[in-house]
């Protein structure tokens, strides 16, 4: 069972950058639950699409896969036959913690491989669904656009891309207004002030927002002709894209 988050809750004089370490992955699904809007229904709506787009014989990569939430969702909705996971992250912590969570899975007839690696440095190949959760976002602004290509290439005619992220708005009002509702999210499951200054000082650095627009571009670019913005909840998004 999780551990409620309270890594923060404590004065840091000097923050560093955040690092999904074990003391993280010990408390990550409560942290998920109360920082996320909208986290559980975007992972109901992945286990939905998986019924709808994963083709047979096919391979569903979970690209930053944390803890496995989307994984395991995947892994219980797939219907089709010769499917095969591949749940990569580059966090030896969430790797070990993500390998529990998969063999709790009752549908054993779905292969799941759970890789420490760098998804910047993996292949893809003969993918129905890809799934990049609330991880491009920790990757450098000029690496972004050779991950989406390499999923495009690696994506089967009618294949699937969920990208969920968090993004600002170039309308600054606007942007001040997200934020704030965000920060009020945040105080209302149980966080203080203390908590989101410090939290957020130690993302600055290694989590840098792109605009909707740079999302879609992006898009268009690796060759999605096909996409729509499926959920938003503040300046939290996830867009579904089909080949």
């Amino acid at each position: 069972m999780s551990k409620r988050d309270t890594l923060l809750s404590k004065l840091i004089i000097e923050p560093k950058d955040w690092v999904f370490d074990q003391k993280v992955v010990d408390v990550f699904p409560d942290m998920i639950q109360r920082s996320i809007p909208g986290y559980n229904k975007i992972i109901s709506m992945i286990g939905m699409l998986a019924k709808q787009r994963i083709q047979s014989n096919s391979y569903i990569y979970d690209l930053g896969c944390s803890v496995g939430t989307a994984t395991l969702e995947l892994q219980k909705n797939i219907i089709v036959k010769g499917c095969k996971i591949i749940a990569i992250d580059n966090s030896s912590a969430m790797v070990e913690r993500c390998r529990d969570i998969v063999t709790l899975c009752v549908n054993t007839d779905v292969v799941v491989e759970v890789l420490e690696a760098d998804i910047r440095r993996i292949s893809i190949q003969n993918a129905s669904l890809v799934v990049l959760n609330f991880t491009l976002q920790f990757l450098r602004p000029q690496e972004r656009q050779e991950l989406i290509n390499t999923v495009w290439n690696g994506l089967n005619p009618k294949g699937a891309l969920v990208l969920s992220e968090k993004f600002r708005s170039a309308d600054t009002e606007m942007e001040d207004l997200l934020v704030k509702m965000h920060h009020d999210f945040k105080r209302n499951n149980g966080y203080s002030d203390l908590e989101i200054h410090q939290k957020s000082r130690m993302l600055e650095k290694v989590m840098l927002t792109d605009t909707l627009e740079m999302h879609t571009q992006r898009l268009q670019n690796a060759g999605f002709q096909h996409y729509t913005l499926w959920f938003q909840y503040f300046n939290f998004f996830s867009i579904l894209a089909l080949k």
